[in-house]
């Protein structure tokens, strides 16, 4: 199966494209259609052994770890492939993820730009660190520390945005000298896939540093945490997922490097710009669907123009554009899955059980027939405690809460589980930023500031994980630190 010349239905195991053991596929279905666009290889335990044999061996027995050169050549060569090939890349993410070509633009640009900052940094990155002199008990010594790959990585990537989150554990964990093993999330493999054959055919990557696995099997990737030869796993996805994760990796104690769900809140105090602020939540619960771990799916209102901010936030979901993802028009496509559709919705349904009323939507559009379509959906002034307010939809509903003041917002806010992102709009900056830094995430939005960047690190405080991707912190969660010591 080849996708505007990439083929797509292979996996990449010790530095050769095979197929499947046994020639095992699956389908890949087109969430707009509902219909097939080829296949995906479905790999088996015996290939997912094979893979992790091979990215044992090259890292104990190639110069991969310590040839710092050879690693800047092959990235060069990687972000050179993916730029060449940025097209067909974008008509596979509309094609299996659902995204609308109006957004799968700067989806696929920006995690291409981060290898290309992966790369720059580790040119000039000190790997050693001279701690000067030390004397203990009258014998002195020289001490220093140096910064190792932790050797094999296995990479565990979601569905809503499998190339951009491959790109962000993939570059940093080569540039630092580690091998990989990408496993795809079973609904969208075709990207994942279509990189390891840029890898193959393009780079002088090794063979064995990066292999890929794509599998119809969501447990598949347990073999990687429990294996005792893969020594750190870079997981994104659901906090449930997060959880068995760090359980099985405790049998080996290796690494969990997790970046899960989130709840995030919006609070916009009444001297904000109200469009602006409102109109943040609105947009990102109908961006891809409000299938991401960072949206703004909580909206923070005073009490005193409650009313106020629901009749905008109505108006601005109301009017927004969604169906089709090749429609240019359209912000929002489908959910990525009958699956996922079927969960979001009936999420909703349990809401409504419990007494809540939909303010708008809350159920399949009757005019998309054909699709994993839900509409966007908002609840207003739902209990604190309610599922719907508390859990992570990972679809487009919004709720909105209102708040009597400032340490009244910030209590809501941090109520919940999680702390992966936030937001903040006021008329006054200065308490913007005060009150963004009382609300407990790793990524907080001061007045309509975008923090997304190749520099900046990405992750959450409490069960929206452990660690940080992107930046040099994101670089340095794929090394290890060794202190040595000689006498002085």
């Amino acid at each position: 199966m080849t996708f505007a010349g990439l083929n797509v239905a292979k996996l990449l195991i010790d530095g050769q494209l095979v197929d499947a053991e046994g020639g095992a596929t699956y389908e890949n279905i087109n969430p707009a259609t509902e219909q097939s666009i080829g296949v995906a290889a479905d790999a088996s335990t015996g290939d997912i052994d094979a893979a992790i044999a091979a990215a044992r061996r090259a890292f104990d027995e190639t110069s991969w770890s310590t040839d710092v050169a050879l690693r800047i050549r092959c990235l060069r060569q990687l972000h050179e492939a993916l730029s060449k090939h940025a097209e067909p890349f974008k008509a596979m993410m509309t094609a299996e993820v659902g995204l609308p070509t109006k957004m799968v633009g700067s989806t696929f640009d920006m995690p291409v730009e981060n290898v290309g900052w992966v790369t720059d940094l580790l040119e000039k990155y000190e790997f050693s660190q001279d701690l000067g002199l030390g004397s203990i008990e009258g014998f002195g010594a020289h001490r220093w520390t140096e910064r190792e790959p932790y050797g094999v990585v296995g990479a565990i990537v979601p569905w809503n945005q499998p190339l951009q989150v491959a790109l962000a554990k993939v570059a940093p964990a080569l540039a630092a000298g580690n091998t990989v093993i990408l496993k795809g999330p079973p609904t969208t493999p075709w990207c994942v896939s279509a990189l390891g054959k840029l890898v193959a055919e393009y780079t002088d990557i090794p063979a064995g540093v990066f292999n890929v696995i794509t599998s119809s099997a969501n447990d598949r990737g347990e073999e990687l945490i429990t294996d005792p030869r893969v020594d750190l796993i870079s997981f994104t996805g659901s906090t449930a997922v997060g959880r068995r994760i760090m359980e099985l990796g405790a049998q080996t104690v290796k690494k969990c490097f997790l970046e899960l769900g989130g709840k995030s809140p919006n609070i916009v105090f009444e001297d904000a710009n109200l469009q602006q602020g409102i109109g943040m939540s609105t947009f990102m619960v109908c961006l891809h669907g409000g299938q991401g771990c960072a949206t703004l799916s909580r909206l923070l209102l005073p009490r005193s123009i409650f009313e106020q901010g629901v009749q905008i936030a109505t108006a601005m979901l109301s009017a927004m554009p969604y169906g089709d993802p090749l429609d240019p028009n359209n912000v929002m496509g489908p959910l990525n899955s009958a699956r996922h559709r079927d969960r979001v919705e009936a999420m909703v349904d349990r809401a409504v059980a419990a007494g809540g009323t939909p303010i708008l939507g809350g159920r399949r559009p009757p005019q998309l027939e054909t699709g994993y379509y839900f509409e966007p959906t908002l609840f207003a002034d739902l209990p604190e405690d309610a599922e719907i307010v508390q859990n992570e939809v990972f679809g487009p509903v919004l709720v909105i809460q209102a708040f009597e003041d400032e340490d009244d917002a910030v209590r809501i806010a941090n109520n919940t589980i999680f702390g992966l992102s936030g937001a903040v709009f006021s008329g006054d900056h200065e308490k913007s930023k005060r009150v963004a830094r009382k609300v407990r995430a790793g990524t907080m939005i001061v007045d309509g500031g975008i923090y997304y960047g190749s520099d900046v690190p990405f992750g959450g405080y409490k069960q929206s994980g452990i660690g940080r991707e992107m930046g040099q912190i994101g670089f340095e969660e794929y090394l290890q630190v060794k202190a040595l010591c000689e006498p002085a």
